[in-house]
């Protein structure tokens, strides 16, 4: 598994390393019931503190796509990517709505929002 950090980021540190999980295992990369590396290790190999990677792992619990066993690590959970993929689409909706209301609220056409979101989805 392979996390990469970016300084000039704008998102947080354990943000980034979630973001990354996620997409993995969304993308088939990482299974149901493979193990995570450690807290530890994670934070030795990126070079941030065991707090950052810590976070990221509370989150991911938090949020379905991991478990951790006491004494054992963690571990990607079994998903309903169906489920999650809705989730993250409702979310996106609402993101929308904003975006669209801003739009025309300012004056900014359609076209000029498609071709900002286009840049931002190819990125």
């Amino acid at each position: 598994m392979e996390i990469i950090i970016s300084n000039s980021s704008d998102k947080p540190i354990y943000e980034q390393i979630c973001i990354q999980i996620k997409g993995l295992i969304m993308n088939g990369s990482l299974s149901a019931g493979e193990a995570l590396p450690s807290m530890r290790a994670l934070a030795k190999d990126l070079h941030i503190s065991v707090i950052t990677v810590q976070r990221a792992y509370e989150d991911l619990t938090r949020d379905g796509f991991i478990e951790t066993v006491s004494g054992k690590g963690s571990f990607i959970a079994p998903q309903n990517r169906e489920f999650i993929q809705e989730e993250q689409l409702r979310i996106a909706e609402e993101l929308l709505q904003k975006v669209a209301d801003i739009g025309r609220t300012h004056g900014i056409t359609f076209e000029q929002m498609a071709n900002i979101l286009k840049l931002y989805y190819e990125e």
